[in-house]
This record gives C-alpha cells, structure tokens and sequence, in this order.
C-alpha cells in the first residue's frame, strides 16, 4: 500500500484481495495454463468467479447501485496493482479490459434498453463485449482516419469496415464499434460509437492475430473482424452521433490508470520473483546470486522504478477525480510512456536474474515478456503520448508547435 493514497475502504479491502489472489489465483499459474490457450483455464476460472461472489468482492468498481463500493478512481486504481500480480486477477473479478471500458462508457452515455439488454449481463459476468476501433489500413496513432461507415437506411445503421486488434472479440457477445457516421464533419466529430451483437448477420471474425507466436483464444485474444452490410437499429448507438472520439477518449483517461496500475502489478510480482530468486540461487557453495553486484544493481533500480511509477499514477488518478481527465491529460500521456517502459525493463532484469529458467513457462515472466511488450503500442504509442506532453509543456513557455 502507498500510504499517501490509501483511504479506510482500501485498507479493509487490499488484504482480503491479496489474500485470495495468493490462494485461488497463484496455484494455476504453472506451463499447464500459461503456455495453453486461455479456454483450457477459463472453466477453473469461473468457477473462482463464483468464489469472488460468495466473498462480497465482485463489482468494486461499480456504483453503490449496482452492488459496487462507487470507488474513487484513486482508490480502484491500487486494487488493480494487486489485481496485476496474477494473469487471471482481473479476469476472475470481472474488471479486465476492454468490459470494464465498455461497463464505465455505457454507466454514462448508453438509453436504458441497452443498460438492460447489455450493461446488466456484462456488469453480472454473464456474457463479455470488445471495443472494435483500430483499422489495419489507417495508423492507429491518428484515430480520427478510418475507413468504418454507418450509414442510415430507414431506422438501421448499415455498417462496412475492416477493424484489428477487436481484443477478445472471440466469444464475446457484442461489440462497440466506431464507425463514420457523419463524414463531412471536422475530423473530431465524424465517427459514433454503435453496439453491434456479435451474431448480427455480416459480422465475421476472420483470425485471432497471432502475437509473438501466440494467437490465443476467447478473452486472451485480438481479432482481425470484417462488418459487411452489417444491420443494427439506430437505436444502438451510444451518445450522441458523432460524439464516438469524444466518448473514446473519456474512456482513455481512466482506462490508461487502470492500464497503468496493472502494469505497476506486474512489475511487483516481476521484482519478488526476481528477489526470491537471487536470495536462494546458489552460485557456488556459500554464495547466492543475489550477493552479486549486478543483481544488487537490478534489484535497486527496479524498486526505485516503480516506487517512483507508483506514487506518479496514483497522483495522476487522484487529480482526474478531483478535476477530471481532459485537465490533467499531460500527466495522462507521461504515466503511460514511463510505466510501461518501467514494467519492460523490471522483467526483462527479472528474466535476466532468472537466466535460462527465466525463459520458459515454469515461471510467470516469460509469459507476461511476450504479451506485455504490446504495452508501448497500445492506447497510444510511446511516441504519441511523449510528442503530446512536449508539446503541452511547451506551450507552457509561448511555443505552440500545432500552429506549424
């Protein structure tokens, strides 16, 4: 726990997550589930679903009405750090990406009938959803270009597109996609964001994307998807047309806290595998791995890092609380950079620590190396996020480097 940040509710709730993390979750982190696709561990998992239930821990993050403890965004961000230090912790809580984007966008912005015909379930673990927005023809870092139209045809949208990166579109039951819906508006106010049922006719998932190797299954996958002549009622819409940019990037703003803290989980469990390590690792007779200085040096540096990533999210998630996202979005961008690339280096070091054991499946790190190093791409490339805070901190000193 950071003591600067810790409220009464986290210092009843963190032990209680931790402990049943460390009981429940860890025993299934073995070759069996981590090197297989996520369906031959996704049984076990909703059983352990049942037990965060029967506990009274599922749906923190949701408003008092809807069984949740209306976390501040502060508070649910140092849940998801302990959520981080197993695969499956956000899984089994039912906080993971992209259904708890989706759950706080449709809080806010979805009419009634869709808050009953889709919210309920999603919030209740019953079915799971994706966002559908990236597009293999258009950089992703420009995501006001994109080629996906919804065009109005009596009271339906009629949708065409080539989405990528649709994270856990299999098995899911619908999708929020982004789609151009007024073409000839400013850039910013072009696109809408429309649910769209997975088993609407014209949807197909054409392949789960191989990543580093590993094209995965159900939640732990990112699907190539093809909307040909797709027909939803207008009705399905969410917000405003034309106000889909403007939704996406409020979902970002706590999206990249979430993101941020779960990193921040990862590289903690990284830094005790690798401590544990070094402490017990026999070099020769009477000397363990940990009394060499490079490994010293590893150990150092990595708990300044992310101590110091700590206290910079946790400070960003307190300030969007307290004035909201589009005010503090320079911190935004700098957590993002910073903390992903410290999680990066901490396993990385962790690996190196664990030298050829750190390789394989019997440890959790090269596992989270392979599917974490996406993590300097996605919600905004490094070089995004450090172009955008330059620029606002410049600005600060009378350059405004957009005029050019």
């Amino acid at each position: 726990m950071e003591s600067l940040f810790v409220t009464e509710r986290i210092k009843e709730l963190l032990p209680k997550i931790k402990a049943f993390i460390e009981s429940e979750l860890y025993p299934l982190e073995t070759p069996e589930y981590l090197a297989h696709d996520f369906s031959h561990v996704e049984p076990i998992l909703q059983q352990k679903r049942q037990l965060v239930k029967k506990a009274g821990l599922w749906g923190l993050h949701l408003p008092e009405e809807d069984g949740g403890l209306n976390l501040t965004l502060c508070e649910f961000g140092q849940i998801s750090e302990v959520l981080a230090s197993s695969p499956f912790g956000h899984f089994v809580f039912n906080t993971q990406a992209p259904d708890i984007g989706n759950t706080e966008l449709m809080h806010k912005y979805a009419p009634t009938h869709l808050k009953e015909q889709y919210l309920k379930p999603l919030m209740d673990g019953d079915i799971r959803s994706c966002f559908s927005m990236t597009e293999p023809e258009f950089a992703g870092s420009n995501p006001t270009r994109m080629g996906t139209t919804a065009v109005k045809d009596g009271d339906d949208y009629v949708i065409n597109g080539h989405k990528w990166f649709t994270s856990s579109a299999d098995g899911a039951a619908f999708a929020v996609v982004m789609a151009v819906t007024n073409p000839d508006a400013a850039p910013h106010k072009r696109a809408s964001q429309i649910i769209v049922p997975m088993d609407t006719p014209g949807v197909k998932l054409v392949r789960n994307i191989p990543i580093m190797g590993h094209a995965g299954d159900s939640w732990a996958s990112h699907a190539e998807m093809l909307y040909e002549n797709v027909r939803v009622p207008q009705s399905n819409l969410i917000g405003a047309e034309g106000a889909g940019f403007l939704l996406a990037q409020e979902r970002l703003g706590p999206g990249r806290i979430h993101h941020c803290m779960r990193f921040i989980g990862i590289a903690e469990r990284s830094f005790d595998l690798m401590c544990r390590y070094a402490a017990s690792r026999e070099m020769e007779e009477g000397v363990f791995l940990g009394e060499k200085q490079f490994i010293q040096g590893f150990i150092a540096e990595s708990r300044a890092e992310i101590d110091a990533a700590r206290l910079l999210v946790l400070r960003t998630a307190k300030h969007i609380d307290e004035r909201g996202a589009a005010a503090v979005r320079d911190e935004i961008s700098m957590i993002k950079f910073f903390t992903a690339n410290m999680m990066l280096r901490v396993i990385d070091r962790a690996i190196q620590t664990h030298g050829g054991l750190g390789m394989t499946s019997d440890v959790l790190l090269s596992y989270w190396y392979a599917h974490e190093r996406a993590a300097r791409i996605y919600d905004g490339a490094d070089e995004v996020h450090k172009t955008a805070l330059a620029r606002g901190i410049l600005k600060g000193y009378g350059l405004d480097t957009r005029k050019k």
